[in-house]
């Protein structure tokens, strides 16, 4: 069964390369996947690049309508009334998987780009160090809390749904640093986050920009979006509420 969407994206066989993926970044992808060219080379038709990749144009323009398909997240959502339970999972399985995802992939991207335009553009460098420094750090912080701090955040939630008898108990001896983990994710935001959007000027592409230069920052643009996303759930909602719990379990 065909489902109709609101927003229709109109690539079609005639519809240039290059043109697909300057107009939407997350292409790229799809086109890198069957090794088409989008840059430089990126001036033949869909069809015709299918031809000399032997690629079913069918198949390739379904993945491309699927790719570009935009999903929003409503702010009518109630983030603050979630269970504890949902919000932790919705954390991990949306925002960490992303990141786990994501971060390696694209600071390879990020490696191949630089070594062709590292002298070109003179922002690259230190926006390869910022990034090395960034995922390093973002990914041993999720580790950390998946093997930390989420199970005691469950187990403070759930204690204190219950009413445990032994609840004051277990906080006063396994508690965790909330505040500390909630300024160390301010800290990301601050050193690397807003560096890197300053270095891109907010991932807009130089006036000479070849379409790779677009993929690139449209790609960091969406790992800002997503941890903007992440960080505001964790240090605005859900360590607050946690915090809250703890705070009157032990009558303080």
């Amino acid at each position: 069964m065909d489902v109709m969407f609101l927003q229709d994206n109109a690539i079609t066989g005639e519809t240039v390369v290059r043109d697909i993926v300057q107009a939407d970044y997350r292409t790229a992808a799809v086109f890198d996947a069957y090794g088409i060219d989008y840059c430089c080379g990126g001036r033949w038709p869909v069809s015709s690049a299918c031809l000399m990749k032997g690629v079913k144009q069918d198949e390739l323009l379904d993945k491309l309508r699927r790719v570009t398909r935009t999903l929003t997240l409503s702010t009518a959502h109630a983030f603050e009334e979630w269970d504890i339970d949902f919000l932790v999972d919705y954390i991990r399985r949306v925002h960490h998987t992303y990141l786990r995802n994501n971060l390696p992939p694209l600071s390879e991207a990020l490696d191949r780009f630089a070594g062709k335009h590292r002298n070109k553009y003179a922002y690259i460098p230190a926006l390869e160090e910022l990034f090395m420094r960034f995922c390093a750090e973002t990914l041993q912080h999720i580790k950390q809390e998946e093997e930390v701090l989420f199970p005691y955040i469950l187990q403070v939630a759930h204690a204190y749904a219950d009413k445990d008898s032994l609840a004051t108990l277990l906080v006063k001896t396994l508690r965790k640093p909330l505040p500390p983990v909630m300024e160390q994710e301010h800290t990301i935001f601050r050193n690397y986050l807003l560096p890197i959007r300053e270095l891109t000027s907010l991932y807009t592409p130089p006036e000479n920009a070849c379409t790779s230069h677009g993929v690139l920052l449209g790609r960091l643009r969406e790992l800002d979006n997503d941890l903007s996303q992440y960080l505001y759930l964790e240090t605005s909602i859900l360590f607050p509420r946690i915090i809250n719990m703890e705070k009157e379990l032990l009558g303080a």
